[in-house]
């Protein structure tokens, strides 16, 4: 993929081709001052000025044109408005005419030329289509976010063989070395111990991919304590309770929540966000052999608890219990986690909208609003005190994953609830990660669902702090 650095640049008066930005309304009084021959290429375009279309006309004399695209509204440009541009127009550096801030496009003008071109023998990139912009200010952190989704896209996009545990905490540690952070990492048999859900799950996977509890801290320990976890499932078979195919096709996703995490982590760090960051990564394969953990196995728990498995499939919850418990331990004001943890919430919202558990609803109002700020918009589902009684076991202290088939994702994440200490503020998302068709600037394949919205939450709690 072009760097992206080079994508987004300020505005030096450098050579450039001028980019039109109209709507509807307005393409009659910008049609009257091009010429005929312009008017009559953009009819036989069928151009009307509507949101996503993209042009290319004769400007001036000899062989000068411009550009022209469509948006919903000239006057409240969004996120994704010239993300269509971007990835139609002919390569080249483009100034935008008659526009003043356009800050809030540029996220879509970078994630748009996106391209997972690792496993190609020939890239795909077809040129850099570079944007001069006025918005200087905006530049830096328009660039981070960018930066951040792009290094979800790729985690997610890669496959198992080579995105197992072992290379999630090469990317830790490589974040840790960037940031100056410390980072600590427990792997193999040394888990059983201390994070013996972690150790179960992930023990019957081969030894290149053995499993691992990755924790990285940075910032002042004077600052508010913030601990972000993420599921680092990197392989989901289904375990003994194994997947069909087809469940399993997409499984090189399952560690989508530690992406987001990892790339969260990213985002607080490179912008030194005042607050004392605890990252949490439970990094394993659930994998079958002869010592995979089986149904009817009871677990014990870093918090003490005991957990009946009545699903090897539902084996995210299990490693994120202990890893929560361990962020606990050191008494965060703000938990965030994130896990690719249920199909239920996609039956119930679909890919696009990542499901939002929340114990305040103080909470839940930012980061909601957030999201809709950012164009990265999440649902709240509720932790729903009735279904608690579902999550009892016969044997245990509680059971991994009642059978009755109801509200599947407010269950598991009652669950976790179970692992995350009294009194701490807690977000958890059940984000897809995976994007099943393309939309402007958002490609299909791995995907930041409710990564903005998080980093929104974040910057707006404690950056003015």
């Amino acid at each position: 993929m072009t760097d992206k650095n080079a994508l987004i640049q300020p505005d030096r008066d450098q050579s450039a081709i001028a980019l039109h930005i109209v709507d509807k309304a307005g393409l009659p009084d910008w049609l009257r001052a091009r010429s005929g021959q312009a008017r009559a290429l953009l009819t036989a375009q069928a151009f009307a000025g509507a949101a996503g279309e993209v042009a290319v006309v004769p400007e001036g004399d000899g062989d000068g044109w411009i550009a022209v695209a469509g948006v919903a509204d000239r006057a409240k440009l969004g996120t994704w408005c010239l993300a269509r541009a971007a990835e139609r127009l002919p390569a080249g550096t483009y100034r935008l005419a008659g526009v003043g801030d356009a800050a809030p496009a540029l996220h879509g003008w970078i994630t748009a030329q996106y391209r997972f071109d690792r496993y190609r023998s020939q890239g795909s990139e077809p040129g850099p289509r570079v944007l001069l912009t006025s918005a200087v200010r905006a530049l830096p952190l328009a660039l981070a976010e960018a930066a951040a989704v792009t290094m979800v896209r790729d985690l997610v996009n890669t496959p198992a063989e080579d995105m197992g545990p072992a290379q999630l905490e090469a990317e830790a540690r490589a974040l840790a070395k960037a940031h100056h952070a410390t980072i600590h990492v427990i792997a193999g048999d040394m888990l059983e111990r201390d994070y013996p859900m972690v150790h179960a799950v992930g023990r019957a996977a081969a030894r290149s991919h053995a499993p691992r509890l990755i924790e990285l801290e940075w910032g002042n320990p004077s600052h508010p304590r913030v601990a972000v976890v993420g599921k680092g499932v990197c392989f989901d078979s289904g375990g003994l309770d194994i997947k069909p195919a087809s469940g399993m096709a997409l499984m090189k996703k399952d560690m989508g929540g530690a992406a987001h995490a990892l790339a969260l982590a990213g985002l607080i760090m490179g912008q030194n966000l005042p607050v004392r960051l605890h990252l949490l990564v439970p990094a394993v394969e659930n994998a079958i052999s002869g010592n995979a953990f089986r149904p009817g196995d009871i677990l014990r728990t870093r918090q003490g608890l005991s957990v009946e498995v009545t699903n090897t499939d539902a084996e995210g919850r299990l490693v994120l219990g202990d890893a929560l418990t361990r962020a606990s331990e050191a008494k965060p004001e703000l938990v965030i986690d994130f896990a690719t943890l249920t199909g239920a919430a996609r039956v119930a919202l679909g890919p696009d909208l990542p499901a939002m558990f929340a114990r305040r609803d103080e909470t839940a109002q930012a980061l909601l609003a957030a999201g809709i700020g950012r164009d990265d918009p999440c649902w709240q589902l509720p932790l729903h005190d009735a279904y608690r009684e579902w999550l009892k076991s016969d044997v245990a202290d509680l059971q991994n994953s009642p059978s009755n088939g109801f509200a599947g994702a407010s269950v598991a994440a009652l669950f976790l609830d179970r692992f995350v200490g009294e009194g701490i503020d807690w977000l958890h998302f059940d984000t897809f990660a995976w994007r099943p068709v393309g939309k402007p600037g958002r490609p299909k394949g791995g995907e930041a669902l409710g990564l903005r919205a998080a980093w929104g939450l974040l910057q707006g709690r404690y950056a003015a702090g």
